[in-house]
């Protein structure tokens, strides 16, 4: 069994953050079920918890009853004709132009319904399910993007080398980015003070010759990045070369990684005026570094908002990691061989970027679906290792958070509230949604949908009501 197939057939486990959010869940699940047996009342509740005056003894809280648990492994399965009646007419709407779709038991593996599920359409942003994959299976879960700063070629100058991490922030310990667990301009200006005690630093440069080719994809449109959809791709940027750094669609600076230095400059009170760009010398003396949250808690992050520069970014790691070139082609290449290798079939795929953002790219719901089958199938045994689950629990919920906080809120799809995690995908004429849901029988099921030629406004709440049909059918 060669190394591929043997990733195919292996999963890793979830990562810290999707470890979190359960335990989170399963705390104010707990904590509900705990305070529906205490009157409501303000004062009623400070005396029942025994923190009035008085030295009265508190009263005796109920055991607390688990109300999240596990799905039943015996849960029925819907039957292709039961899912046929229910999707049929659904799917059949000529809003939906070009539409592909199917569902799978990741249980089994078995396709229930489909509908031209091999086509290969415009995929817009659910083609992150295809680079988050290949990350993780090439990835380490808990490698860590690093920017170090290094000496100079003048004793007065340093050189900021970008290595891939689009979280890094200027903004103060204690302020929050778009990002979860930022590495922070601060901590590198203070480690190269630390490096230099006593000595003024003059001229900043900047490194970026981690990546290679344009900095833009064919597809994007120079407008993006003013409009806030993506920003140049280099990899030294801050914030994701948002000008507002708490703003995750906020406008982009033109020039991330010039915008960084002239930050670190500020920073060590050098002239921000002066900084340029250079390639350090490769036994540089490294004077500090920071780094990123783990691969797997970025995953999670650029599928719960669709960021499209995390996106790209990991991309390059992949071919990085994989001795191909880090650069759009060279990353799209490595991206699909990666898949290959653990043994998923890419026929039809074609893309030019990690993000999805452009509409040369091309993806069929038979991968997306084969992908999120393999990150929900159940472990096989105690040392089953779920490479792909950062996928799942990185899924945003239906009218909950992420891309989908604000959808499913028509009179067909509010079912699916609170039970649908799917992934979107909008671009000018495109509409996709893929993912999960449980149906009323607690069976878990994998879908997507994909749909070209027809306007979002009127094709997603239609992927949205199929999705919300799911949910609320046995499908027997």
């Amino acid at each position: 069994m060669g190394f591929g197939q043997r990733i195919g057939n292996t999963l890793r486990v979830p990562s810290r953050g999707g470890r979190r959010a359960v335990v989170i869940l399963l705390v104010f699940m707990l904590a509900g079920a705990t305070g529906s047996a205490v009157a409501l009342s303000g004062p009623s509740l400070v005396s029942g918890l025994g923190l009035g005056g008085g030295g009265q003894a508190a009263a005796a809280l109920p055991a607390p009853v688990p109300v999240l648990g596990p799905l039943p492994a015996d849960a029925p399965l819907p039957t292709p004709e039961g899912l046929s009646a229910t999707l049929g007419p659904l799917a059949g709407a000529a809003l939906l132009g070009d539409f592909a779709g199917l569902v799978i038991d990741p249980a089994s593996g078995a396709t229930l319904w489909q509908r031209s599920p091999g086509e290969a359409l415009i995929p817009g942003s659910v083609s992150k399910v295809v680079t988050a994959a290949a990350a993780l299976l090439t990835l380490d879960s808990t490698k860590r993007l690093y920017t170090r700063v290094v000496a100079g070629p003048t004793p007065d100058s340093v050189v900021l080398v970008g290595g891939g991490d689009p979280t890094l922030t200027a903004l103060p310990a204690g302020r929050d980015s778009v990002y979860p667990q930022p590495s922070r301009l601060d901590d590198l200006a203070a480690a190269v003070g630390k490096a230099l005690p006593g000595q003024r630093v003059r001229t900043v440069y900047v490194d970026t010759s981690r990546y290679t080719g344009p900095v833009l994809a064919k597809g994007w449109l120079p407008a993006d990045v003013p409009g806030g959809y993506v920003a140049p791709i280099v990899p030294l940027m801050l914030d994701g070369g948002r000008a507002d750094p708490t703003l995750q669609d906020g406008p982009r600076v033109a020039q991330p990684a010039l915008a960084a230095g002239q930050a670190l400059a500020e920073k060590l009170g050098a002239d921000p005026g002066a900084v340029s760009e250079t390639v350090a010398a490769p036994d540089a003396k490294v004077l500090g570094s920071v780094a990123s949250a783990p691969v797997g808690d970025l995953v999670e992050h650029l599928m719960r908002t669709s960021d499209n520069v995390l996106a790209e970014a990991l991309a390059r790691e992949v071919a990085i990691a994989r001795g191909g070139d880090p650069s759009f082609t060279g990353a799209a290449e490595q991206v699909v061989a990666a898949l290959a290798q653990a043994g998923f079939d890419p026929s039809g795929v074609r893309l030019v970027d990690g993000s999805g953002l452009s509409t040369a790219d091309r993806v069929s719901p038979k991968l997306i679906g084969a992908l999120l089958s393999a990150a929900a199938a159940p472990a096989q045994g105690a040392r089953d290792t779920q490479f792909l689950r950062p996928i799942l629990t990185g899924l945003p919920v239906a009218g909950g958070d992420g891309t989908l906080d604000d959808r499913f809120d028509t009179a067909r799809s509010t079912d699916g509230r609170g039970v649908v995690r799917a992934k979107t995908g909008t671009l000018t004429g495109v509409s996709s949604l893929a993912g999960v849901v449980t149906d009323t029988d607690g069976r878990l099921l994998v879908f997507a949908l994909m749909s070209n030629g027809e306007s979002p406004a009127s094709v997603r709440p239609q992927l949205d009501a199929i999705a919300a049909a799911l949910s609320r059918c046995g499908c027997r």
